[in-house]
């Protein structure tokens, strides 16, 4: 698992909390598909990343794997997030499980900026009373940088067979920009993880 700064962590599990305070019956998937849409909203809008993490491009959409490996231990409370988040197993319907996840603690608005409270606001808005399926759907479309991506790496047909259910082929976001914008975004991303890896 990638060993994220304090910050990085924190800001994070604070905008998890943020999301899980302001919708209820937050599911697992949900919440990973809302983490991929602030960071897709915060590039296309200012063209900055958002948490300035990385994203793949798995069968269920786009996913922080580290994220999901963090929430998804059903024996054992997330150890990243296990200050922010706490994760429940429940059977569901027909003897299927389905994983929820609540806020642990109360928001912090230290790590954030007016234009990132701006963007979870706007994502809450216009996704938040979605159902994870629906949102999976929606980083599915044609018109996203996860179809281009697993296009161009012929993931498309395994994806569809279930017979590949995740891979290690990051999300360009790129490929929401200009030129001008994407080399604005790319410098910024790569001064995050340069301050990043120096804490």
């Amino acid at each position: 698992m990638k060993s994220y700064s304090k910050d990085t962590v924190n800001k994070i599990g604070n905008a998890a909390v943020y999301m899980c305070e302001r919708i209820p019956d937050m599911s697992k998937t949900k919440l990973l598909k809302l983490l991929y849409l602030l960071e897709e909203c915060s590039v296309k809008k200012f063209q900055t990343p958002f948490f300035g993490i990385d994203f793949e491009v798995w069968q269920a959409g786009p996913v922080a794997k580290d994220i999901f490996i963090d929430l998804s231990d059903d024996y054992q409370p997330p150890s990243m997030l296990n200050d922010y988040l706490t994760v429940k197993t429940v059977r569901a319907a027909k003897d299927r499980f389905a994983t929820y996840i609540f806020a642990k603690t109360n928001f912090s608005n230290d790590e954030f900026s007016d234009n990132d409270m701006a963007i979870m606001d706007d994502v809450i808005k216009e996704y938040g009373n979605k159902t994870a399926n629906c949102l999976v759907k929606l980083t599915h479309k044609k018109n996203t940088a996860w179809y281009a991506a697993a296009k161009e790496n012929e993931l498309l047909d395994r994806f569809n067979a279930k017979t590949k259910m995740s891979s290690d082929v990051p999300i360009d976001f790129g490929y929401y920009l200009s030129e001008c914008e994407k080399s604005k975004y790319l410098d910024t991303k790569e001064t995050w993880s340069a301050f990043d890896n120096l804490k």
